[in-house]
């Protein structure tokens, strides 16, 4: 690795990005079926970082959380976790990281936007799929609970993502430059 300053980047905005929506998933408001957190912030976050490369930091969170590291909301743990009403929205995490990556991949905003809302929609569309199947209960029934109470927080979300990522995406790409 020794000379190879992207990969570094890389290695470090994973380690980053994991410990970010660790911190997140801890602030929590108890809801049914699933807790409100900020983790969808540091998924947005990621994709808007390390583009593509965003994959890399969601999938090791949830192998962390899976072998048993507090990593999930409330410092929950374990497969049983992924296997609840809340693993549809934590496997979300990957497409939707990614799908906001690669939007971010190119510089108009509203390319930028779009992929923020597609990659909240994954979130949801993993989460409501998951609940139909896991709990289980009718496809409105899984939206009306697992939607539409979190859809003005994950647009308060997104647009903070938007916002923080154009102050800071200035100097990470310079890093990523050198």
């Amino acid at each position: 690795m020794a000379g190879n300053y992207h990969r570094s980047i890389i290695i470090t905005h994973t380690t980053l990005f994991i410990a970010m929506t660790t911190v997140f998933s801890w602030i929590s408001i108890p809801f049914i079926p699933v807790p409100i957190t900020l983790q969808t912030l540091a998924v947005l976050l990621t994709g808007t970082i390390m583009k593509r490369y965003a994959i890399f930091p969601m999938v090791l969170y949830l192998i962390l959380g899976a072998i048993g590291l507090p990593v999930f909301h409330n410092g929950t743990a374990g497969i049983g976790v992924l296997l609840g009403p809340t693993g549809g929205y934590l496997l979300g995490f990957i497409p939707a990281a990614v799908a906001v990556g690669l939007c971010y991949e190119r510089s108009a905003h509203f390319i930028n936007v779009a992929g923020l809302i597609m990659g909240t929609l994954f979130i949801y569309l993993f989460g409501i799929s998951w609940l139909v199947y896991s709990v289980p209960m009718n496809t409105l029934a899984a939206i009306t609970a697992g939607m539409l109470p979190f859809i003005p927080g994950d647009i308060v979300k997104a647009a903070a993502a938007f916002l923080i990522t154009r102050r800071v995406l200035p100097y990470t790409a310079r890093l990523s430059e050198k």
